[in-house]
């Protein structure tokens, strides 16, 4: 490979390598896009983590992990004869000008609030020209999103066109109204109908995300995450002990568990 390439080619001409027929990697030459999906998955929440870790090292390379994604992608189009990178760069920056009518044309808005709308309205006009059947707000939801997001997505983009709470209190009241029906179910004994509650409960609480401004997705991964370091000061405290988890009492976990969660504050 030619170092003095810019990098972008250079990236593009080193996937194209790895992709040869005759003289590529194996593995690489065997992919096909659906095999790299959880790769890519993988490699958007390693970026996420980076993020929420304030490491920018580190997301540094997990950034160029994930354009590694989009450059694979590209050469799999390209041997197809359906795109390459750069009709990709170029119909994503289409889309950016073309959602972006007050700063690349002469449109303005009075409020963020017309902004978004606008934007909203720009999305949903690009759904229906790509496909003519599409005539719902939910038409084209991204199948593979995890529930979080799609249940946020959902709500977001329902509640764009007027189908949402006026204010977060009627958002409180369905979260216990569904609560309320949670414990019915289980007290009846009916567990298809306690799976639905609990799945309605769910979709209530990120509705709670959401009107309160945050993903719901970014915060339960940080709850995890904090779970994950309380309960690591608490092994850390029973080892200590010459105890485990499994042979504490409750009550002893329970003291434990304040511990950890006092020492990590």
């Amino acid at each position: 490979m030619d170092n003095k390439l810019p990098n972008t080619q250079r990236l593009l001409q080193i996937m194209q390598a790895l992709r040869d027929p005759e003289t590529g990697c194996p593995w690489d030459r065997k992919q096909t896009y659906k095999t790299i999906v959880p790769y890519t998955l993988e490699e958007a929440y390693e970026v996420a983590d980076a993020i929420e870790q304030g490491d920018f090292d580190e997301l540094h390379g997990e950034l160029g992990d994930l354009l590694f994604q989009v450059v694979f992608y590209a050469q799999i189009g390209q041997e197809e004869g359906r795109f390459d990178f750069e009709s990709i760069a170029g119909t994503m920056a289409e889309k950016l000008e073309r959602r972006h009518p007050h700063v690349f044309a002469e449109q303005e808005y009075i409020s963020d609030e017309e902004l978004k709308r606008n934007w909203e309205q720009q999305k949903q006009l690009e759904r229906q020209q790509k496909d003519a059947g599409n005539q719902s707000l939910l038409d084209d939801l991204p199948k593979g999103f995890p529930s979080l997001s799609i249940a946020q997505k959902i709500q977001k983009r329902v509640g764009r066109h007027g189908f949402d709470w006026q204010n977060i209190d009627g958002v409180f009241d369905k979260v216990q109204e569904e609560i309320t029906e949670l414990k019915e179910a289980i007290a009846n004994k009916d567990l298809a109908n306690t799976e639905e509650e609990v799945g309605d409960l769910l979709f209530a609480v990120v509705n709670l995300s959401r009107h309160l401004q945050f993903d719901a997705e970014t915060a339960l991964r940080k709850s995890n995450k904090k779970f994950e370091l309380r309960f690591r000061e608490l092994e850390l405290i029973l080892s200590k002990r010459n105890l485990s988890v499994d042979k504490a009492s409750l009550d002893t976990l329970e003291a434990a568990w304040l511990e950890a969660k006092g020492r990590l504050k």
